[in-house]
C-alpha cells in the first residue's frame, strides 16, 4: 500500500471572496475575505483581515539584538531566584483605588509570612500615604530584621532626598531604587534629551543618591534603565556600567541592575538574548545583582522571566498573581509554583493558597480569575470525562503505591494525570478536583460518589449510570454535585432516596418491606436459620396483593429469593452483586448494586438500600423483579419519555 503524500487540488473557493454571515449579527466585525495568500497550503484557508498590522514594526526593526550565539537555551533552572514583590508600589499604582494603610499593612504582613525577604514597599516621594507607610516600618517591628526594604524614586534630586528621608531610622537593610527611561522613543518624545544629556542626568541622580545615603551602612542601590528592552544594547550597557562605577559596586556591597521589559515587544527568546548580552558584558559582573522586571503586554511575562533566569538573571521583580499596569507585572506566584512543579524549592510558602488569594483580593479589590494558574477556583477541576477517568485512576494508583512502599501520600512522588502538582501542597482539598456536567463521564461520577459518600461503583455499572447522568445534565444544562448524583442513583435504580433509614421496623424478621412504592411485587418478610443439617431460608412474598410463604434449603437468601420468584413466573438471572456502603460508621447504609438478566436477555441494573447488607441485596432483587414482571402504576401513566427515563 502506498502511503506517499498525494497531490491535492485546492478547493474552488480558494481565491473567491469568503462569504460572511456575521454582518448583521456582529456589525463591528469584518470577516476576513479576499484571496488566500499564494504561499498558503491547500489546508489553510485563512484570508487577509482588515487589521492595520502594517502600522507596527517587529522587535528586530526597533532595537538591535546583538547575540548570534547564545548559551541560555542549553541551561536549566536549578534554584529559585531572589523574588522581590512590587505589589505595594508598582501594583498599587495600577489600582483604580490604591490601598489604604490597613490593606497595605495586611499585604506586607502576608509577604513576610510567605517568606519574601526583599520587598518594594512604596514610592514615598509620590504620595503621603506611601511615605507614611515607610515611616510605619521605621517606627514599628512589622518588618523582621532580615527583610530588605526597597523604595522607589526617579532620578531627581528633591525626590531622591525625600525618598532617603523616608527610610531614615529603618534598621533593616534598605535599597534605594532609582530609575530613568532610556529607550529612544522615551528620550525623544517624553524627555527630549539625547544620549549624552540623558547619561549626565542619570549620573547626577546617582551622585545625589550617594550623597544622601552613601554613608548609611545598611543601604544599597538599584538602578533601572526603564524600557530596557527597547534601549540600544550598547547604551544600556554604557549607562549601567557608569552607575556601577559611580556607586563603587563591590561583591560586599553589590549594586542591583534591574532590566525591565517595561512594555513587552517580542517573543521571550528576544528578552533572553538581551539579558544574556548584559550578563556577558557587564563590567564588575561579580559586584552586580542582575535583576529583571517583565511586564505582560504580550501575555508572555512568565516565559520572559523564566528564560531571563536561564540567561543569567538572579533576581525577579513582579507581583503576586500578576497585578500591574496595563496587562500586569509578571506573576511571581506562578513563577515560584512552576519551580515547585519541577522539583525545585521556590523558597516561598504557598501552603495556604486560598488565604493568600483572599488577602491579595482584599488588598487589590480585584477578583482572581477562576482559571488563573494554581490559585483559580477551577484550576484543579476536571469536567471532561476523559480527564476525570485519568485523574480517578491516577489517585487510585497513588494510594496503592503509597501503601506498597510505606511512604505517606503527601511525600510520595506525584504522578496523577492532568494535575501538575498535588492540590494538597497548596492547601486545597480534593473535593473540587472532579465536578460533573454534560461533558463528564463515568470516571468523574464514580470519583465524586466515592470521595463524598464512600460508594464504590463497579465499572460496568459506571458505564450504565453515566448514561443516566448524561441525560439529566443534557436536559437541565447545569453542573451536578455529589448529592444530586446520589439522588439520581436513588431515583433511577431505587425509586427512592439512598439512605440508611430502617424501613423494616414492623418486620420482626429483619427484612425490608417492599411495596411502599406501589410495586406489584413486595418482600413481606424473610428469615434465614442455620443448623448442622444446613441453611434454611423462609420468604414471604406478595405478588399483586397475593401473599405466599416459601421455604428453601439450597443456596443463600439471594438465590432462594430468585428461586421463589421463578416459581411465581418472574425469572431473574442474577449476574453479579456489588455491595458497598453509603457513608462511614455505625449509621452508614448498605447499598447493593445488582446486575441481572430478565426475559429479554439484556443485562440490566437495579439497586437496594437497607441498614443491613442482606436487606439491601434482597431489596435489589425485588427491585429487579418489578422491572421484569411489569412497570409500576406510576410508570404506566407516565409519558413514553418519562417511562424511558425511569428505566
Amino acid at each position: 500500500m502506498n502511503f506517499a503524500p498525494q497531490a491535492a487540488q485546492a478547493p474552488q473557493s480558494r481565491n473567491t471572496p469568503h462569504a460572511s454571515h456575521a454582518a448583521t449579527t456582529f456589525p463591528g466585525i469584518t470577516t476576513p475575505a479576499g484571496p488566500v495568500p499564494p504561499h498558503s497550503p491547500f489546508w489553510n484557508q485563512q484570508r487577509p483581515s482588515v487589521m492595520p498590522s502594517h502600522r507596527y514594526r517587529d522587535a528586530y526593526s526597533r532595537v538591535e539584538i546583538p547575540l548570534t550565539e547564545r548559551s541560555w537555551p542549553s541551561n536549566t533552572l536549578v534554584a529559585a531566584p531572589l523574588w522581590v514583590p512590587v505589589d505595594l508600589r508598582d501594583g498599587n499604582q495600577a489600582l483604580a483605588e490604591p490601598m489604604d494603610p490597613a490593606r497595605k499593612r495586611r499585604f506586607f504582613e502576608l509577604m513576610v509570612a510567605m517568606g519574601y525577604t526583599e520587598i518594594e514597599v512604596g514610592y514615598p516621594s509620590a504620595s503621603q500615604t506611601d511615605y507614611d507607610f515607610v515611616r510605619l516600618i521605621a517606627d514599628t517591628d512589622i518588618a523582621p530584621e532580615h527583610v530588605t526594604i526597597v523604595v522607589f524614586t526617579p532620578a531627581r534630586r528633591d525626590l531622591i532626598e525625600r525618598t532617603v528621608e523616608s527610610v531614615r531610622g529603618i534598621r533593616n537593610p534598605v535599597v534605594i531604587h532609582m530609575y530613568t527611561a532610556t529607550a529612544p522613543t522615551w528620550r525623544d518624545t517624553v524627555l527630549g534629551k539625547d544620549r549624552a544629556v540623558l547619561t549626565e542626568l542619570i549620573l547626577a541622580g546617582g551622585r545625589d543618591v550617594r550623597e544622601f545615603a552613601g554613608d548609611a551602612p545598611n543601604m544599597r542601590f538599584e538602578f533601572s534603565p526603564e524600557v530596557f528592552n527597547l534601549t540600544e544594547p550598547d547604551y544600556a550597557l554604557e549607562v549601567s556600567d557608569a552607575m556601577t562605577t559611580l556607586w563603587d559596586a563591590t561583591p560586599e556591597r553589590p549594586v542591583i541592575l534591574n532590566l525591565p521589559a517595561t512594555v513587552e515587544i517580542a517573543t521571550p527568546n528576544v528578552y533572553a538574548d538581551q539579558i544574556e548580552y548584559m550578563h556577558r558584558n557587564l563590567a564588575r559582573r561579580d559586584s552586580v545583582i542582575l535583576s529583571v522586571h517583565p511586564h505582560n503586554d504580550r501575555g508572555t511575562g512568565i516565559a520572559c522571566a523564566e528564560l531571563a533566569v536561564l540567561a543569567g538573571a538572579q533576581r525577579v521583580e513582579g507581583c503576586i498573581f500578576g497585578n500591574g499596569e496595563r496587562t500586569g507585572n509578571v506573576d511571581i506566584a506562578t513563577l515560584a509554583l512552576n519551580l515547585h512543579a519541577q522539583g525545585i524549592d521556590p523558597m516561598i510558602d504557598f501552603s495556604d493558597i486560598d488565604e493568600i488569594r483572599r488577602t491579595v483580593e482584599h488588598a487589590n479589590r480585584i477578583e482572581i480569575h477562576p482559571r488563573h494558574p494554581y490559585v483559580g477556583d477551577l484550576v484543579h477541576t476536571a469536567f471532561s470525562g476523559t480527564h476525570q477517568d485519568a485523574i480517578k485512576k491516577g489517585f487510585a494508583e497513588h494510594r496503592s503505591r503509597a501503601e506498597s512502599t510505606g511512604v505517606s501520600e503527601s511525600e510520595l512522588e506525584w504522578r496523577v494525570p492532568y494535575l501538575p502538582i498535588d492540590p494538597a501542597d497548596i492547601g486545597r482539598s480534593y473535593d473540587a478536583v472532579i465536578r460533573v456536567n454534560s461533558q463528564s463521564g463515568k470516571g468523574g461520577i464514580a470519583y465524586l460518589l466515592e470521595t463524598e459518600y464512600g460508594i464504590e461503583l463497579p465499572r460496568r455499572f459506571q458505564i450504565e449510570f453515566a448514561r443516566r447522568v448524561q441525560a439529566h445534565t443534557d436536559e437541565h444544562g447545569a453542573e451536578v454535585d455529589a448529592a444530586e448524583l446520589l439522588a439520581i442513583l436513588g431515583r433511577e435504580y431505587l425509586d427512592a432516596g439512598v439512605s440508611g433509614a430502617d424501613q423494616s421496623s414492623s418486620n420482626p424478621a429483619g427484612g425490608e418491606r417492599e411495596g411502599a412504592r406501589g410495586d406489584r411485587i413486595a418482600l413481606t418478610s424473610h428469615e434465614t436459620t442455620s443448623d448442622p443439617s444446613g441453611t434454611c431460608t423462609r420468604v414471604t412474598l406478595s405478588v399483586d396483593g397475593l401473599s405466599s410463604t416459601h421455604e428453601l434449603s439450597e443456596g443463600g437468601p439471594v438465590a432462594a429469593l430468585a428461586a421463589v420468584l421463578s416459581r411465581r413466573s418472574v425469572g431473574i438471572e442474577v449476574l453479579s452483586l456489588h455491595q458497598t456502603s453509603v457513608g462511614t460508621g455505625a449509621d452508614s447504609a448498605a447499598l447493593t448494586l445488582l446486575e441481572y438478566r430478565g426475559a429479554d436477555g439484556a443485562p440490566q441494573w437495579a439497586a437496594g438500600s437497607s441498614p443491613s447488607v442482606l436487606g439491601a441485596s434482597l431489596s435489589a432483587v425485588v427491585r429487579a423483579a418489578n422491572r421484569v414482571y411489569g412497570v409500576t402504576d406510576r410508570e404506566r401513566s407516565a409519558s413514553p419519555r418519562q417511562a424511558m427515563s425511569a428505566v
